[in-house]
């Protein structure tokens, strides 16, 4: 992974951001566009990812690999992937250490795998065929979780060491994934950060989540709490400055107002603690929203409505 470049602080792409990014906002900043909402498109949406192309750093980042199903690996979606990759020539493709469907039929949920010495053999067979398709080393992210596999033998950061240790793909450590599954499992975060392989780390996510007491979700549509932001400016330290990106996925502020969230990542980067006056898991939810729910095309809104 030595190859590919430190970007510094990034963006999620955003539709409700095009005009601000086009026009010239945030000119300092990469950006990690959703493959999946620009893989079978034309017209103004692949238009708009060629001029954002030429104008900042891009990385593609899947929702729907499926890396750790039973199921053959879809040849028709990793093609189409290339084909995306090859004409915006983003400078890294991920995706996450989870399955998202079975029999052919996708839940549009990143759900956990079983953590063992068969599982890792499987997935590790998959990332080396997926790498050879797209020409390029795959960087995995670890999920969030809300239950753990009671076959599981394996933590999720030796896991994944082993997994990248067996393909040489790289990892995305997803800070606030790292706080909501520890918490969910009742585990220490600080821990699993001690064992998770940071030499392997491209690209660090951060984002909110919604705290029900019980059981954290991870949500996407709000601020980045305090103790993730604690966990950020370990994380920073101990991959060297690997590249980061604030993703908001549900109620999204305007540019500016990301932006803002985004650049207190600085106040971490420099080694400071948190700013005095800033609390911690201070409220319930109130209605969750799913991460995955922005990919979901409109024609399905009144589907789902029927549905509930």
């Amino acid at each position: 992974m030595a190859d590919l470049p430190r970007l510094g602080l990034g963006l999620g792409l955003r539709s409700v951001h095009f005009d601000a990014i086009l026009s010239g906002a945030g000119q300092d900043l990469w950006f990690e566009a959703i493959s999946e909402n620009f893989m079978d498109s034309g017209g103004r949406p692949r238009a708009i990812l060629r001029a954002v192309a030429e104008r900042h750093r891009l990385v593609l980042h899947g929702v729907s690999l499926s890396i750790g199903s039973t199921d053959p690996l879809d040849r028709a979606y990793l093609a189409s992937l290339k084909r995306l990759a090859d004409e915006i020539h983003p400078a890294w493709i991920s995706d996450h250490l989870c399955w998202t469907g079975v029999n052919g039929h996708n839940s549009h949920d990143l759900l956990p795998i079983p953590l063992t010495e068969e599982s890792l053999a499987h997935v590790a067979a998959r990332v080396l065929q997926v790498q050879d398709i797209l020409e390029r080393p795959l960087i995995l992210e670890n999920p969030s979780s809300y239950v753990r596999f009671a076959q599981s033998t394996m933590e999720e950061p030796a896991f994944l060491r082993a997994l990248a240790d067996r393909t040489g793909c790289g990892l995305l450590l997803d800070v606030n994934n790292v706080y909501v599954s520890c918490f969910n499992a009742g585990t220490d975060p600080l821990a699993y950060l001690e064992a998770f392989p940071c030499d392997r780390v491209v690209q660090m996510h951060l984002a909110g989540h919604q705290d029900f007491g019980t059981h954290l979700i991870d949500t996407h549509d709000r601020a980045v709490r305090t103790e993730v932001w604690e966990l950020f400016r370990i994380a920073w330290a101990r991959t060297g400055g690997a590249s980061t990106l604030l993703e908001w996925d549900d109620h999204i502020p305007g540019f500016d107002g990301c932006l803002a969230e985004l650049r207190k990542a600085e106040h971490y980067m420099a080694g400071a603690a948190a700013p005095r006056g800033t609390t911690a898991r201070t409220d319930g939810g109130e209605g969750v929203s799913n991460p995955l729910g922005f990919i979901i095309p409109r024609a399905m809104d009144s589907v789902m409505e029927d549905a509930a």
